[in-house]
This record gives structure tokens, sequence and C-alpha cells, in this order.
């Protein structure tokens, strides 16, 4: 089942980004794919831009004593055999387990001959607009 693959491949890349090693991150991603949030929309075209894109990212949790990362789902839906859109939360913890934040992510997945893989990823607000799950 779609669904369960698509669940796999969030479980796992939350677990290799809590390592916050920009690397392990990679494979999970397109080229290209998308990057849409406050600061605006990019255009990740291949894996070097990614790096680019997240390394900074990963060295403010670093400095903030990040210890982990963990996805709250609030929706999941199949669009096709090679299409999924996942939406929750990301909860990022500190390494005495104290919440550090809460950002709303939306992940939109192609499938591709290697595995699903993220095209799109939104980050929004963590309450969507109507308060709760859709």
């Amino acid at each position: 089942m779609a669904n369960e693959a698509v669940n796999q491949v969030i479980a796992d890349y939350y677990r290799d980004f809590s390592t916050l090693n920009v690397r392990t991150i990679l494979p999970y991603f397109n080229e290209p794919s998308l990057l849409v949030g406050p600061q605006g929309v990019i255009p990740i075209p291949n894996h070097a831009a990614l790096v680019f894109v997240f390394g900074p990212v990963m060295e403010g949790l670093r400095g903030k004593g990040y210890g982990r990362s963990e996805f709250e789902l609030d929706y999941a839906k199949s669009l096709s055999s090679s299409a999924a859109l996942i939406a929750g939360v990301a909860v990022r913890h500190d390494t005495a387990g104290q919440q550090l934040e809460r950002v709303g992510i939306t992940y939109v997945l192609h499938k591709t001959e290697s595995g699903w893989k993220f095209v799109t990823v939104i980050l929004h607000d963590p309450n969507p607009p109507g308060g709760g799950k859709q």
C-alpha cells in the first residue's frame, strides 16, 4: 500500500534529519524539488543546493541544543499511484527532551524508480486555519 510506504519514508526522514547530518537527508529529495516557506519559494535544482539550504538550518538547531524531531501526522492522502500529500507538524526537541518548536509542514511526494521522494515541502503555521484536522 502506498500510504504505508510513504509513512515509512517520513519516519526514516525524521530519524535521519535528527542526526543533523545534511548528507543523510539528500536521498529523500527529488532532483529538482521546491521549498515554500515564509522566505518565499526556493527552487532546489539538485542535492548541492539542498545542502546550501538545509546546512544553515541544521547549524542553527545544533546551536539551540537540538536533540531530535518527530512528526505529528494531521493529514495523509494518496493522490495517485505516484503522488501523495502528507501534512502535519514537525516537533523539535532539545537534548533534554524539552520542546524547542513546532513547525507546520506539508509534503508532496512522488514515487520514482528509487522510491518515494519529496518534490515540494511547504513550511507553514502549525495550526491550520479552522483549527483542526481536515
